[in-house]
């Protein structure tokens, strides 16, 4: 198999505090404008299988997002300014001077601190059902509100399994992913796993996480920076939950609100999919297809005109 398939991206590393981040890339020869894909809070690059597919002519690079994957190593702290610091050194390391920031939940929090802090370096954004802030529940204590957030996403790093059958009999019994597993998602939960029998684990940190999830209520001047982003800012909603019900992260009320107050954010709904599945398989990956080659088509038109001025 070789690393342009879709099943199997090129590994990459690059210099970054503390050690080297790893992850990814579809295609790193491909032409035009990069594609800088950032994962959830417990996902790896893994997550991006389906959109690569979806996006077949286009370089995709996508991190492990430290804390995460094979960049679990590095230490922290592990905090949004800290996962677009890295991205920065991503770029550096693989020559490119400007991405299309593509972030999925908690990787939409980190896209929105890069194109605030480092805008020469990014030409656009999608974020996909995440990046707009999510009021901690009242009444929580700060090392409750993970739990009360993320759920099982977070027991699951706790858990340890004898095998990696029993890895993925866990993640087949999941109501978000059971349903569509394919060998995308098996490459995903094989990628996942680290450690020896009978103590496998989610490679993911719990630590790491958990200092994250506390991160996405929009203080720290993450609300400045979200309102800060040129238009548009694409926001696709997914209908459904983390664990497929019909609450989703975000409601819809909640997400009419903010476009009230922003003018730039531009609100598309995904109806049917839910919080896993609107990038991890292929019906979610051809909505964000939808709503990324668009943007690049544009970007390109943009650039011509200035060629020939």
């Amino acid at each position: 198999m070789t690393h342009d398939s879709m099943r199997d991206p090129a590994p990459f590393t690059a210099p970054v505090r503390g050690g080297d981040l790893a992850g990814g890339q579809w295609r790193a020869d491909a032409a035009g404008t990069p594609i800088l894909a950032l994962h959830g809070i417990t996902a790896t690059h893994r997550a991006w299988h389906h959109v690569a597919d979806a996006l077949p002519e286009r370089r995709i690079v996508a991190p492990d997002l430290r804390g995460r994957g094979r960049s679990n190593g590095l230490p922290g702290p592990w905090s949004l300014h800290d996962h677009a610091d890295d991205q920065v050194r991503v770029l550096d390391a693989l020559g490119i001077d400007r991405a299309f920031v593509l972030g999925h939940s908690m990787g939409a929090f980190v896209t929105v601190r890069l194109a605030a802090a480092h805008p020469d370096r990014v030409t656009g954004v999608v974020l996909v059902d995440g990046g707009l802030p999510l009021p901690h529940p009242e009444g929580l204590a700060p090392d409750e509100v993970a739990a009360a957030v993320l759920g099982p996403a977070l027991a699951r790093l706790e858990m340890r399994f004898a095998d990696p059958s029993a890895y993925v009999d866990f993640w087949k019994a999941h109501p978000a992913i059971g349903p569509v597993w394919d060998d995308h998602l098996a490459d995903y939960v094989a990628y996942d796993l680290v450690g020896t029998p009978p103590e496998l684990r989610s490679s993911s940190i719990a630590e790491a996480v958990a200092q994250n999830v506390l991160e996405l209520d929009g203080s720290d001047g993450y609300a400045d920076d979200l309102a800060s982003l040129p238009a548009p800012v694409d926001f696709l909603r997914a209908e459904r939950g983390l664990l497929d019900q019909p609450e989703a992260l975000y409601s819809r009320e909640r997400v009419a609100a903010l476009a009230e107050r922003m003018p730039a954010l531009r609100v598309t709904e995904i109806a049917e999919l839910n919080h896993y599945t609107i990038v991890m398989t292929a019906a979610g990956a051809a909505q964000v297809a939808t709503a990324v080659a668009p943007r690049l088509a544009d970007e390109h038109a943009v650039a011509d005109k200035e060629v020939t001025r």
